[in-house]
């Protein structure tokens, strides 16, 4: 009777495990193009992939406001999917293929965030995957009660964002930008943005575990870092994915977003040992039992370290195999992983990336996002016989009940 009370004790254990994760495929939703599943919930909180314009039945439509319209509803078919609605939506991260449309875009978004829209990102790319013009990903909680957004003080946001939105555990932080034709000035403006809203949230910058810089080509990449530096302590720095991209809303260069964790006591930067600290990005940072980890790409790591091939699947290996060093160092696996961001150089390289990206997961696929930033790369070898990176990948892990 005890072996038996035991087995159905174990069964039950399993099934709450199974439960701790679980992908979300809304029916008659649109098919997946790639290895992720539309939607990854994981503990209170809901991951869904970008999604683009194209109905279910493959077709796009024909307006701009009718594809932006489109791209909310295979959202809003996500959340609604997993038992939820737009109103547990917490932030959200815009892609636009041109910036122009920007207002349009607002205009249509507004409709279905009409009361405390989530925390938001919004960029402009050069090409989004099935040729969408725009794609939108998302992260809801399952409790919509436990958001509470965030105002700041002297800041008029004129688009349908919040500068913030609180959970119970966690701080969603939108991307405030100014516009200036000096570059230091724009960056300090920006990070000032962002302090502001961790702080009205009742926090320090200490709380932050992820950052996204989204900057252009105008921003020099040396003086966001050093600026960027001096926000936070050294080798403790949040996990970081910092993107060149073609453009930003309202001719701003520069913009900073990210996730910060209300309890200090639950946020650890962990480091594999063959990393040096970095002033500027810890590998990955735990908010609780959720890991954020920075974008890797195919750099050979320690002495005599750098990029040596130009082929994207070559690279990919390598980003992997960088990403399961910092997993491992966290005690977790791929397994773990509930969501990715994808950034390629090329998306005519979209099917090769998807071959081999499939192969280090199985079972509960990430949700994810994949875009093409920039216009590509020259890929000749350079003087030190290193070559471009051509991909990166960032990445959210979420330790499970039975680890």
């Amino acid at each position: 009777m005890a072996a038996k009370t035991f087995a159905i004790l174990l069964a039950v254990c399993a099934g709450l495990q199974a439960a701790d994760q679980h992908a979300v495929n809304p029916q008659n939703g649109v098919p997946p193009i790639g290895p992720f599943s539309p939607g990854v919930f994981a503990g209170d909180y809901l991951y869904v992939s970008g999604q683009g314009a194209k109905r279910p039945d493959g077709v796009m439509p024909s307006t701009f406001e009718e594809q932006v319209r489109q791209t909310l509803e295979n959202v809003k078919a996500v959340v609604e999917a997993a038992g939820l609605g737009m109103k547990n939506v917490v932030y959200t991260q815009v892609y636009l293929d041109d910036m122009t449309h920007f207002k349009a875009m607002n205009e249509v978004y507004a409709e279905y965030f009409r009361d405390m829209p989530p925390a938001r990102a919004t960029l402009g790319v050069a090409k989004l995957p099935g040729g969408t013009p725009v794609e939108i990903n998302a992260v809801a909680i399952r409790d919509a009660s436990e958001k509470k957004a965030v105002s700041v003080s002297g800041y008029t946001i004129d688009e349908p964002m919040s500068a913030g939105i609180l959970t119970k555990d966690r701080l969603f932080i939108s991307a405030l930008r100014s516009q200036t034709p000096d570059a230091e000035k724009e960056i300090e403006a920006a990070l000032e943005g962002m302090k502001s809203i961790v702080e009205a949230a009742g926090l320090s910058m200490a709380n932050v575990v992820f950052v996204n810089p989204y900057l252009t080509e105008k921003i020099p990449a040396n003086t966001m870092n050093t600026l960027y530096a001096k926000r936070f302590q050294f080798g403790n720095t949040p996990a970081r994915a910092t993107i060149e991209v073609s453009s930003l809303p309202e001719g701003s260069q520069i913009e900073f977003t990210g996730v910060a964790v209300r309890d200090l006591s639950r946020r650890l930067a962990i480091r594999p040992k063959n990393m040096p600290p970095s002033p500027t990005a810890s590998p990955c940072v735990f908010a609780g039992d959720a890991l954020y980890c920075s974008a890797k790409s195919g750099f050979i790591p320690g002495v005599n370290g750098g990029i040596f091939t130009p082929a994207v699947d070559l690279q990919l290996r390598q980003t992997m195999r960088n990403l399961l060093d910092n997993l491992e160092e966290a005690g977790l696996s791929f397994a773990d992983v509930v969501s990715t961001n994808v950034y390629l150089d090329d998306l005519s390289e979209f099917a090769a990336m998807n071959k081999l990206y499939a192969k280090y997961f199985s079972g509960v696929l990430p949700a994810r996002t994949t875009i093409q930033q920039i216009a590509p790369v020259d890929r000749r070898k350079r003087a030190d016989d290193s070559y471009p990176g051509v991909e990166q990948i960032s990445l959210v892990a979420v330790k499970q009940r039975s680890q």
